[in-house]
């Protein structure tokens, strides 16, 4: 796992501090009072978790293009157990991390099943779910009002900072150390480094690619009770936004396309700069396609400077053997 003091973290936090400044510049101090805060917090808080499940496939070499539609089906699903078949308010919306997991798991059984590439099955998936979604609720939107003690929970605070933030970060500590100190994170991380050598090693590459896939759906359907704690209600809409920026984090946060690294603190970071341009985007009335564009613009530039220097350390490992070849040739015939 990357180091917390890299040159990427620092980067960012300075990228976090300037752009706060600059906000808080902006609305003469405003954004930096408690409601406004609190908001900040509260809302970064799904990014976050999309961003970790989003890494965890990333780490395998595997993309995850379902976790959308993996949240918005749980967050549906709760919502309809809750209003429509009394299911008491705290057991449906928990379920929205069993919903997530199953689901996960079922995209998972499906890339060792079928050996198709995670990219197709999972947008198959998307596309699957989205229809269940609307089988779900169709063009009504539950409200929150069914499920108020859980909304009671995401509107309180601890020492003045959200519940739903302390609970994603207790849940992004977890996840760090699941990648530090478990057998099977690591067994994660060296299946996306090298699966050849993993193989070697004993790891089922198969199990490895269930259990990414599961913990990343486990997420999506973490951040599908967050949403339930902290929106007035649930519609076919959750999660269609969701897609873009679980890719940013875990990417600008440091995390390889290869697979075989995790930055967790990276994620958390990177998921701020979104939040923040997010914000920016509500107090100076950008137009969202704009805002899309640079979101997108960035995560293409981080893509194209990590793949560089990919190209530029592996040119210098080759000179670096080349060198080493002339020299014991030299040895030899000296």
């Amino acid at each position: 796992m990357k180091r917390l003091i890299s040159a990427n973290n620092l980067l960012l936090v300075g990228v976090v501090v300037v752009g706060a400044a600059l906000l808080g510049v902006a609305t003469s101090g405003r954004f930096f009072g408690p409601v406004s805060m609190t908001a900040f917090f509260t809302y970064l808080s799904v990014p976050i978790l999309i961003g970790l499940a989003q890494m965890i496939t990333l780490c395998v070499g595997q993309l995850n293009l379902a976790v959308g539609a993996i949240g918005g089906v749980a967050a549906c699903a709760a919502g309809v157990m809750i209003t429509s078949w009394g299911v008491p308010p705290w057991i449906g919306a928990l379920s929205t991390v069993l919903v997530g997991a199953l689901l996960g798991l079922a995209n998972g059984l499906l890339v060792v099943g079928t050996r198709i590439n995670g990219f197709i099955v999972t947008l198959a998936m998307t596309q699957i779910l989205i229809g269940v979604q609307y089988g779900l609720v169709g063009t009504r939107t539950f409200g929150s009002s069914a499920w108020s003690p859980v909304t009671d929970f995401g509107d309180a605070e601890v020492l003045g900072i959200p519940n739903v933030f302390v609970l994603t970060l207790l849940v992004a500590g977890v996840v760090a150390l699941f990648f530090s100190q478990s057998v099977s994170g690591r067994r994660l991380l060296a299946s996306g480094g090298n699966a050849h050598a993993a193989e070697l090693a004993g790891i089922s590459i198969d199990r490895t690619l269930v259990v990414a896939h599961t913990l990343s759906g486990l997420l999506c359907g973490a951040a599908a009770f967050v949403t339930l704690a902290i929106l007035p209600g649930v519609n076919s809409s959750i999660g269609g936004d969701w897609l873009m920026p679980s890719f940013a984090a875990p990417i600008i946060g440091g995390v390889g396309l290869a697979g075989g690294t995790v930055a967790v603190l990276g994620t958390v970071l990177a998921a701020m700069v979104v939040r923040l341009v997010d914000a920016a985007s509500a107090i100076f009335k950008f137009d969202t396609s704009a805002v899309n564009f640079v979101v997108g613009a960035v995560v293409l530039g981080t893509v194209a400077l990590g793949r560089l220097r990919e190209v530029q350390a592996a040119r210098r490992a080759s000179i670096l053997r080349s060198r080493r070849a002339e020299a014991a040739l030299a040895e030899v015939a000296g």
